[in-house]
């Protein structure tokens, strides 16, 4: 009997189920309809999305319901974040997110915060749980490769995730978990001002850019992200780890990447240019 609890926890462990409960009871009622609210917003968007510039698309947020004191909240604190530092202070003492109470630390960013490429994944794994620093697991580390085929590393880009505590599991986070981040996410976005912006997977791309196509359909696009005053360009990639599950796929990330490498050669030119033109 012992031996087969013990071999039933270890099957457990090694498929990623490491916590039963959350600390915090759930409402599960509540976020499957929420679930529902947001299948159905998004179906009710029928128009078209607008096209901007060469081939990029703005796909309008959907709307997901929450209570009005959170959101309300979240969308406060960021809005008065001065600065990356400031923001991360302020999402660390947010209590909107359930995930807080399980994870084990913060996941804030990683990289150079003055980058003028910015990636954005989901969530952070069981690695980046442990040290607060996304992108660092074995996904993490095909990442670095990827960059490096292109001539970027962590100190030319800065890197973050739609959410930045750890679902219990690695399960994937919920739509309300996700939308009461959202707010400082766009924050984090509008503070670095990078003048690209890569969604790696499909619920980051879904996420910040508010479509409800697959990973495989909206890859390889580009896209405009609405920040403030401007709009940045945004290219949807496969994450690092579907990749990893999904090797043969990584011909469509070269793809990508070299999308993305041709962007920042035509973004050098530009600047090179104005320079050029302003006499400096």
């Amino acid at each position: 009997m012992a031996e087969g609890l013990t071999g039933l926890l270890r099957w457990y462990a090694d498929i990623g189920v490491d916590i039963a409960v959350d600390d915090a009871p759930h409402d599960r009622f509540a976020e499957s309809c929420a679930d529902v609210c947001l299948r159905v917003e998004m179906r009710g968007h029928s128009a078209p999305p607008e096209t901007i510039g060469a081939g990029r698309r703005v796909i309008r947020e959907p709307a997901i319901a929450l209570p009005a004191n959170t959101i309300a909240a979240a969308r406060d604190q960021a809005a008065a974040a001065q600065n990356v530092d400031d923001l991360r202070a302020k999402l660390s003492r947010f209590e909107g997110c359930g995930l807080k109470a399980t994870a084990t630390r913060l996941v804030f960013g990683d990289g150079n915060p003055n980058a003028e490429i910015m990636f954005i994944g989901e969530a952070p794994g069981a690695d980046e749980d442990r040290k607060g620093v996304p992108f660092i697991g074995r996904a993490g580390q095909l990442l670095d490769k990827m960059l490096a085929s292109i001539g970027l590393d962590r100190g030319k880009v800065y890197i973050a995730n739609v959410v930045p505590w750890r679902p219990p599991g690695n399960r994937t986070p919920t739509p309300l978990e996700t939308a009461a981040c959202l707010p400082f996410t766009r924050r984090q976005i509008e503070l670095v001002d990078p003048k690209i912006l890569v969604c790696l997977g499909a619920a980051s791309a879904q996420s910040l850019l508010g479509g409800k196509e697959g990973i495989m359909r909206m890859r390889g696009r580009w896209f405009a992200f609405p920040a403030g005053n401007t709009e940045i360009p945004a290219l949807a990639m496969l994450h690092p780890a579907y990749l990893l599950r999904q090797p043969a796929q990584k011909k469509l990330a070269w793809q990508d990447l070299r999308m993305l490498g041709k962007e920042i050669s035509r973004l050098q030119l530009l600047a090179k240019g104005n320079g050029e033109r302003d006499g400096t």
